[in-house]
């Protein structure tokens, strides 16, 4: 059995009473250090900090990086200027996922993109077999740390720390060579909670230096460590997609519910042709929100019946912490995907009644820059 990998942040994580880690793809991580409903309730009303410092980093540059990125994602890379960013997908040619991502314009003709942990070495392999002339590619995965900071409290904790004006920066944009507890670092107005918050691209050598300095400057804030736990449930009452459960290499994006972020209207880009018949002939499933009828939590590939047929299965489900209701998100039969309709979902044998519904289950009451 292979070695779990682990974060810079490791070591500081058993100074934590409560800290319980796990394998999350090969990666030895906090599934929760004081509690996954406390943690997700500071994220809500307070504000969380986070780990994600085994996501995976890779810098393109060079004159055809703009063009090499437009053919190879499905949204518009063009319509980004230095200190933007957009939330994206890698496709494969019959409109699979490859992977779900950020793509950073750090300035004309260099960029970042940000993958999920599981993905690395699939998504470099994949950039690497469609890599032209004119681009450059760097993994900098190993070297660069990542922590979320995140919850309506966070731009009251973060910005008397640094010497830029946070109040104006809007979402999906994003400051470069910020000084923070000494180190340079990205900060970008993104997340994975529903919440307002940033997340702070930073030297591994420098990440518990950053994260020990934010943990003491919002301990009067209500600022909690906050594991994976905590992170699931918050982006699954968003309806933030979840790479493997949302979105797969059998999920299209148009299925997956990020068809907004797909611009079938630009040029040529992998998966387009696919995408465009899916779109054009119908997409055949939706990803719907389902909520309990009767009593029972709807789990991760729990089926999902109509008239004694089988439409689909749950994607995510749990009981929503900030809703206290049984919630799943399901990729059904998109004939049944209709707000109000009455389905059944197998709970351990079984069928239990349910009902689709409107999602996102939560929004936040919108003030100031927004967040995804």
């Amino acid at each position: 059995m292979s070695e779990l990998k682990r974060t810079p942040l490791y070591p500081l994580y058993a100074e934590i009473p409560g800290v319980r880690c796990i394998d999350f793809g090969g990666w030895e991580l906090p599934v929760q250090f004081s509690g996954i409903h406390k943690e997700h309730e500071a994220v809500r009303e307070a504000a969380g900090l986070f780990d994600v410092s085994h996501m995976g980093e890779f810098w393109v540059d060079g004159p055809q990086a703009e063009s090499f990125l437009q053919h190879m994602t499905v949204n518009d890379v063009t319509v980004l200027a230095p200190g933007q960013a957009q939330y994206s997908a890698m496709c494969y040619p019959d409109g699979g996922v490859v992977d779900d991502l950020l793509v950073y314009k750090l300035a004309e003709a260099s960029y970042m993109l940000v993958v999920n942990a599981s993905n690395i070495g699939k998504d470099w392999q994949w950039l690497q077999e469609h890599l032209t002339d004119g681009v450059r590619m760097t993994d900098r995965s190993d070297e660069t740390a990542l922590l979320a900071l995140q919850g309506p409290k966070a731009e009251e904790i973060l910005a008397p720390l640094v010497d830029c004006d946070l109040t104006k920066l809007g979402a999906f944009h994003f400051l470069q060579n910020v000084s923070l507890f000494g180190a340079s670092v990205l900060i970008s107005r993104t997340g994975y909670t529903g919440e307002d918050g940033f997340e702070i691209y930073l030297p591994a050598q420098d990440a518990a230096a950053v994260w020990s300095g934010l943990l003491e400057r919002g301990e009067t804030f209500g600022l909690l460590p906050a594991g994976l736990g905590a992170r699931d449930t918050l982006r699954f009452e968003a309806k933030l997609p979840l790479y493997g459960q949302e979105l797969s290499r059998d999920i299209s994006p148009l299925e997956g519910g990020i068809g907004f972020f797909v611009k079938l209207g630009k040029d040529d880009f992998i998966g387009k042709e696919a995408l465009q018949r899916q779109k054009e002939a119908g997409v055949p499933r939706k990803l719907v929100g389902v909520e309990m009828i009767d009593r029972g939590i709807p789990r991760s590939h729990y089926a999902v019946y109509s008239g004694g047929e089988p439409i689909g299965e749950i994607t995510t489900g749990t009981q929503s912490p900030t809703l206290k209701r049984n919630l799943g998100l399901a990729l059904i039969d998109s004939r049944y995907a209709a707000v109000g309709t009455q389905v059944e979902v197998d709970v351990r044998g079984k069928r239990l009644k349910a009902e689709v519904v409107n999602v996102p289950f939560y929004k936040r009451a919108r003030k100031g820059a927004d967040s995804k």
